[in-house]
């Protein structure tokens, strides 16, 4: 797990947000409005990368022991409608749609339906003493892995149900474990965009890809305190082949993103020409971020490498593959 960004995370965001109001606002040449904006989009993104806290997983991890069933045959199974509430969702109708694409990749990955999504009736009290049906599933654990993968993923038990059951075990460090490595992917993954986005602007205000190239390592040279990339990636033992940033802890990633995303929108909305300005630019955004996390004590180049994510991406599709092999259907039609 990437503990050192696991810690200082939500700090992290909270002091970007005191750090750009009480002081870079001051400086004329940004506005109030500028600030607003960027850090609203932001701070969204951060809450959509998520760091739960171990106390959170725990009691979410309870929750769903909790409405665990076992059907004679031994297979581990849980109600659809119980499962409802633990994912987030309070109407039938929004959930059934997540359950019904869960069913269509069930079938897309050519296993029986059957074995795990069990349609069943269930006796729901009503006024007066009675009762009435209603539809309801038998979901074994792969079938709970495939609903929340299809689930709302702006739900925070959504992103949780998804480590819950793709692990077999419930060792909660092993959730633990998963759930860090989707963090840092969706990080790594937002880290991408942004950047694909600084080339298409630069590209379009006269700089090639090299000249790109050369702005990016700038930047990370002010973010590492004078470290080029090539020192970075001697430091961490990554070949030159491969971007520095799949070896990056949590917190590093979104510091580039930060950086990277106030570069653009000072690119487009001041039209920033040429290599020279927009380099400038890039610099002057990666050194705010850098001191930004030195008033918490914090040097990006000291901060230990995080596992290759190519590695852990690997490993979760193998993940992926055993619940399959592994999930105990029902047995019967």
């Amino acid at each position: 797990m990437d503990s050192p960004g696991i810690d200082i995370h939500l700090d992290f965001t909270l002091t970007l947000i005191n750090f750009v109001i009480s002081g870079l606002i001051e400086n004329a040449e940004y506005t109030g409005h500028y600030y607003y904006l960027l850090l609203k989009k932001q701070v969204k993104l951060y809450e959509e990368i998520f760091i739960m806290e171990k106390q959170q997983i725990q009691k979410l991890k309870s929750s769903f022991d909790e409405i665990s069933h076992m059907t004679e045959d031994g297979v581990e199974f849980w109600y659809a409608r119980e499962l409802m509430g633990q994912l987030g969702y309070d109407r039938w109708e929004n959930f059934e749609k997540a359950v019904n694409r869960a069913i269509e990749s069930c079938e897309s990955a050519q296993n029986k339906v059957n074995d795990h999504f069990r349609e069943v009736t269930k006796m729901i009290p009503i006024g007066k003493g009675g009762n009435r049906p209603v539809k309801d599933y038998m979901l074994t654990r792969y079938a709970c892995y495939l609903v929340a993968q299809n689930g709302d993923p702006r739900k925070e038990q959504i992103a949780f149900a998804q480590s819950y059951f793709a692990v077999q075990t419930r060792k909660q460090e092993l959730i633990e474990e998963r759930i860090a490595y989707i963090e840092r992917s969706n990080a790594r993954d937002r880290l991408k965009e942004s950047e694909k986005r600084l080339s298409q602007n630069i590209y379009e205000r006269g700089v090639d890809d090299a000249g790109f190239g050369r702005i990016r390592s700038k930047g990370d040279q002010a973010l590492f305190g004078g470290n080029t990339t090539k020192d970075m990636k001697r430091k961490f033992g990554v070949s030159d082949n491969r971007p520095l940033a799949d070896f990056l802890p949590t917190l590093t990633i979104a510091a580039k993103n930060l950086a990277t995303e106030m570069t653009n929108y000072n690119v487009e909305e001041k039209d920033l020409q040429g290599e020279f300005s927009i380099t400038d630019e890039h610099v002057q955004n990666n050194r705010t971020v850098r001191n930004m996390l030195g008033e918490r004590g914090i040097q990006p180049e000291n901060l230990p490498p995080a596992e290759d994510i190519k590695k852990l991406e690997r490993k979760a599709r193998a993940q992926e593959k055993k619940i399959t092999e592994n999930s105990s259907g029902f047995s019967g039609e």
